[in-house]
């Protein structure tokens, strides 16, 4: 690993030909030990759930290129990302931000199984406005040939286990790209004080966005 704090991730597993394949992408923030956002394409399919929670070896030195279980090794794990230890009690649920729902394929849904996929996420929020925010998203499949998703945190300033710091909010948006060539989007943050994801214009989100994070910053760089 370099010495920069932002991480780009391309997240990958070997296929059973010992393929490399590549599912999304994830800018991982080492030192507060999750990720600042994730991108993909959104799909959807009934696929078993699994949550074998993989680490990300490159980020604490490691050779192995792809996402994998935390094996004993002389790696010393956890110096700049998360590890299943540090999720603990009913308080905080490891919070998907490419979540299980939004794949089609065994495959893919194992890839969103790793630690540099997830935030500390307050339980009632996971399972309820987030959870309805994540499955109304897949009925946009029914009008677009594409749907490019782009899902963050935010951090708050409380951390558990060894310096996992806790998201504050979670926020979405999307670009639909319709059969005809116009494209729509929309973009979604939450919870508010009543656990309740709001929508707003991609804009108005980035206009957000900045603002919580002290620095301009945009979703899709002017795109859609």
């Amino acid at each position: 690993m370099n010495n920069n704090r932002y991480q780009q991730i391309c997240q990958c597993l070997m296929d059973q030909k010992n393929q490399v394949i590549y599912y999304y992408a994830t800018l991982y923030d080492t030192n507060n030990k999750i990720p600042v956002y994730s991108a993909y394409t959104l799909q959807h399919s009934t696929v078993s759930r699994e949550n074998p929670w993989y680490v990300e070896p490159q980020l604490d030195g490691g050779r192995d290129l792809c996402m994998g279980a935390q094996k004993p090794s002389t790696i010393n794990w956890g110096q700049h990302q998360a590890l299943n230890s540090d999720y603990w009690g009913p308080v905080y649920d490891k919070g998907h931000l490419y979540p299980v729902y939004h794949t089609s394929t065994y495959l893919s849904m194992l890839a969103t199984s790793t630690l540099t996929n997830a935030a500390p996420q307050g339980s009632s929020f996971n399972r309820g406005g987030w959870k309805t925010h994540e499955r109304n998203l897949v009925s946009l499949l029914q009008k677009c040939s594409k749907v490019y998703v782009v899902t963050g945190v935010v951090p708050d300033n409380i951390a558990i286990g060894n310096g996992v710091r806790v998201a504050k909010f979670y926020w979405s948006a999307y670009c639909c790209v319709i059969i005809n060539g116009i494209k729509e989007s929309k973009g979604y943050v939450g919870p508010d004080n009543n656990d309740i994801v709001l929508t707003l214009t991609v804009q108005e989100l980035e206009k957000e966005l900045s603002i919580l994070y002290g620095s301009t910053f945009s979703v899709f760089q002017g795109g859609c």
